[in-house]
């Protein structure tokens, strides 16, 4: 009786729960029917219907105008009247960027110069227009542009043993975004003064090299050292901040062009936890950095032999240019010798985060590429310390890499650059700064445990990398936490050259333990003579030091 009475039970239970669910999908069903409907009318809807849902003061801009429009009609005129754009932008690009490849013409070339030049009959298509707010005296538009053009671009080269090669520029393809702006504005038409042309992005650029009617692997290293100087042409000539002024009523738009605006001192302090290249042994690495990828600005520093947490402390100096939109980007590299040397990692820090006349210490993350943000492994870090001082004598700034307050473009202005006598027999200066630099550690946080009893015996080294001068703090018995709040006092007589290395270290009685390190530059303590902060312990699972620095400084010069 029991078990009839189950099977009845189960029979009404999932009867329930189908018809539960077939009521459930059929809601589901009208819901989405329901969603797709009104998906369709917001899709069918003109921009009169939605002037009906909004009133006039909440009518949002974007309804009219998308931040990027398609330029299906600016293409479709484009097509037309290219054959006249081709004739003009040739000879443009002729004028502008045959110079830029003289300038960067490789060693083992004598000339390179255009002897054919034509854009060919495909136009580029712009894909996409956006207007740049902020922009109180002009209008910025920037174009997204696509080019898989037939261009016929021949370069007459002619080596240093005499002999004339015709390269051909072949299979080019191109996807950037060209940045035009209009001004300044004017009271006639066409409402502007002039428009500045740049290619403010450099998506994509693919280009082959070929030999009319050769090889051009017959010379080793011809076609790399040509594609560099391309690259480097075009990098030097059109791309950002880089701009061509076309006046379009007369006047003066000196302005417009291209001009420093100020310095960035970076100081390439250490990097840890790399990526090792090497099957033998450790890499050996070595960074490179620029703001503009250009052989001349590209700084290099040394390398550092066998080392996965090198420590370079070296300064560089890079000329900014644009601080809105420019990026200062670090490259670290595997020393190979004479192979080519194997990228670790890389990363940018853009130059609008950093505040004018404040030093920012940083840790950059490395990565395999900067257009891949996904990139997930491990590759170490690296540590920059960074100075921004722009031009301009009424900043208030003082930047203590130069022998006075004047900025390296004012000194260069003031100095008669043009007396080659003179300016080969004055003597270069560099800036010492001298002081006592007053180090207080005050106490210390979250050690890591130590001792099977759950607790450490810590105590601090504190050492002058140059110098080699060096002193310790007392230990501080059974504590994570701890307090020690000892000054030490250091004469040092290269302050912007000098590092502050300070070890943290487990005391037993038989030896010792290695906890963590903080290494320091002084260049912030020489810029505001005193500060308080905490500082991570490197090479440590946790911990940090509580520091207080006081420098007493007097600068002195010497000849060099």
């Amino acid at each position: 009786m029991g078990f009839i009475v189950g099977i009845i039970i189960g029979l009404v239970v999932g009867i329930a729960i189908i018809i539960g669910f077939v009521k459930l999908e059929n809601s589901r069903s009208k819901l989405r029917s329901q969603l797709a409907n009104t998906v369709a009318a917001f899709a069918r809807m003109t921009v009169e219907d939605s002037r009906k849902l909004l009133p006039p003061e909440f009518y949002p801009s974007w309804v009219v105008f998308s931040e990027r429009q398609k330029l299906t009609w600016l293409n479709h005129h484009l097509t037309k009247i290219w054959p006249y754009v081709d004739e003009a932008a040739s000879d443009l690009i002729r004028a502008s960027v045959e110079p830029v490849l003289e300038q960067y013409r490789p060693a083992i070339v004598a000339s390179l110069t255009f002897s054919k030049l034509t854009l060919g009959t495909v136009a580029p298509q712009f894909t996409g227009v956006s207007i740049i707010d902020g922009d109180k005296n002009g209008v910025t538009m920037e174009l997204d542009m696509q080019w898989d053009g037939n261009p016929n671009i021949v370069l007459g080269i002619k080596t240093l043993v005499g002999v004339s090669l015709p390269v051909q520029v072949k299979n080019i393809g191109f996807t950037g975004v060209f940045r035009l702006i209009f001004r300044p504005l004017v009271d006639e038409f066409p409402c502007f003064g002039a428009v500045s042309v740049s290619l403010r992005e450099k998506k994509k650029l693919d280009f082959t090299l070929k030999v009319v009617g050769g090889d051009i692997s017959a010379i080793p290293g011809l076609s790399e050292a040509i594609e560099e100087t391309i690259r480097d042409a075009v990098e030097d000539s059109i791309t950002w901040p880089v701009r061509k002024v076309i006046p379009i009523m007369p006047g003066d738009y000196s302005d417009l062009e291209l001009k420093p605006v100020g310095t960035l001192e970076v100081k390439l302090v250490q990097a840890k936890n790399l990526t090792n290249k090497d099957l033998v042994g450790k890499s050996d690495p070595f960074a490179k950095m620029f703001i503009r990828p250009l052989r001349e600005k590209t700084k290099r520093s040394k390398t550092i032999n066998n080392d996965l947490n090198p420590i370079w402390n070296e300064h560089f100096e890079f000329v900014v240019e644009d601080a809105s939109t420019q990026h200062l980007v670090v490259r670290i590299y595997d020393d190979e010798g004479i192979q080519a040397s194997e990228l670790i990692g890389c990363a940018q820090i853009r130059l609008c985060e950093l505040e004018p006349g404040k030093v920012k210490d940083v840790w950059l993350k490395l990565v395999k590429d900067l257009e891949i943000q996904r990139d997930t492994k491990n590759r170490g870090e690296v540590h920059l310390e960074l100075l921004y001082i722009p031009y301009g004598s009424g900043n208030g700034i003082v930047n203590p890499f130069v022998t006075s307050s004047m900025t390296s473009l004012e000194r260069v202005l003031k100095n008669d650059t043009t007396d080659e006598e003179n300016a080969s027999s004055r003597k270069r200066k560099d800036v010492i700064i001298r002081g006592v630099l007053s180090v207080t550690v005050i106490s210390a946080e979250e050690i890591p445990i130590q001792d099977l009893m759950g607790k450490a015996d810590p105590y601090v080294v504190l050492s002058m990398k140059k110098s080699g001068a060096k002193s310790k703090t007392r230990v501080v018995n059974d504590s994570l936490n701890p307090v020690w709040n000892q000054t030490f006092d250091f004469v040092v007589e290269d302050g912007l050259h000098e590092m502050l290395v300070l070890e943290v270290w487990d005391h037993d009685t038989f030896g010792k333990d290695y906890i963590g390190r903080c290494i320091l530059t002084l260049t912030r303590v020489i810029m505001e003579e005193e500060y308080k902060d905490w500082y991570p312990l490197d090479e440590s699972k946790a911990g940090k030091l509580q520091l207080h620095l006081k420098w007493m400084a007097q600068s002195i010069y010497r000849d060099s």
